[in-house]
């Protein structure tokens, strides 16, 4: 039950994914301090097995929801990098035509419900989506991605309280990442295992380690073969860490982390590097095939920089499109 196929172009496809998140987002931020990114970025470097793992154990009709740090989310879940590049430029050719940016990216028609730049914002939507599948018998989840400063709001316990309650097919992911912008999770909450709270809700509560994106999978996929049974929802807690600040100039270290602490997690728990090693040493995959899968998302993420660059910024004769729902 929810056993991750372990053959080596299966394994390659994980791993490649997370070098497209990962490239990605080194893509973003250059640009970004080039001057060619808007507004602000909240970068997804470090916690790329936990949408790797959750999106490769969903299916396109699958319906998911994120947050403010949510390219990772939307290009594991079937936004193109270079629609996703061209929405941060701001350009024609995004996901929305330019017009939502970084913390509004939206794609339904690949079960993508939106960056949210609203904390939690994204927890009840998702429950609204299994609402709905179960309701016309859809045979589909609906998942949301949110973060340990989420799991102390209302919206989280009011929904997995109804999600429980009507055993609804949703997935509850919580990427603990142990701050909420500056906030130390051990400064504000007084039970810490997140994955527990879902006790008082009846429900499974699943912790695993969110570096390791076969765990992340397994669970994921688990999670998703209960729901689909009609046995309700499930709380994951993928426990992982941001390698960056909260967003793109935010101090690294010094105000709310040392620099020890940073270092020692990207040392030891960088999921990319560490799933590397895992393939070669635990799977005996070759070398010149990892180096491949590498090579292949850089190259299509110089080729989204490329689309994203020529594409054309929005007419502004087309501003007050989208505003209000329009005849077909």
């Amino acid at each position: 039950m929810g056993r991750l196929d372990k053959s080596p172009g299966n394994l390659l496809k994980l791993y490649r994914d997370m070098c497209r998140l990962r490239f990605f987002e080194d893509m973003a931020a250059e640009k970004y301090k080039g001057g060619e990114v808007p507004g602000f970025v909240h970068l997804y470097h470090g916690e790329e097995a936990v949408a790797v793992g959750v999106c490769a154990a969903l299916e396109k009709e699958d319906v998911v929801t994120s947050t403010h740090r949510g390219h990772g989310h939307a290009v594991a879940k079937g936004i193109t990098t270079g629609e996703a590049l061209a929405e941060l430029f701001g350009r024609q050719g995004g996901s929305n035509g330019g017009r939502g940016g970084s913390m509004h990216m939206y794609k339904p028609s690949v079960g993508f419900l939106g960056t949210n730049g609203v904390v939690g914002g994204g927890i009840g939507l998702a429950v609204g989506a299994g609402l709905s599948a179960k309701l016309l018998q859809k045979g589909s989840v609906g998942v949301t991605f949110f973060g340990d400063g989420a799991s102390n709001m209302g919206i989280f316990y009011e929904s997995l309280n109804m999600a429980a309650y009507l055993k609804l097919p949703v997935i509850f992911v919580c990427e603990n990442n142990l701050y909420a912008t500056a906030t130390p999770l051990k400064m504000v909450a007084a039970n810490r295992e997140i994955a527990t709270r879902a006790l008082a809700f009846n429900m499974p509560g699943i912790a695993v380690d969110g570096n390791d994106v076969i765990a992340v999978y397994e669970a994921a996929a688990e999670a998703r073969e209960r729901a689909l049974n009609g046995l309700g929802p499930t709380l994951i807690e993928c426990k992982t860490y941001r390698h960056g600040g909260h967003h793109l100039g935010d101090q690294l270290y010094g105000t709310y982390r040392t620099k020890e602490e940073v270092d020692t997690w990207i040392a030891a728990k960088d999921p990319v590097k560490n799933f590397k090693t895992i393939l070669i040493e635990a799977y005996g995959i070759d070398e010149g095939e990892i180096e491949q899968a590498e090579a292949d998302a850089q190259k299509e993420i110089a080729a989204a920089y490329e689309y994203a660059k020529a594409s054309p910024l929005p007419d502004p004769e087309t501003v007050g499109k989208y505003l209000f729902a329009e005849d077909d």
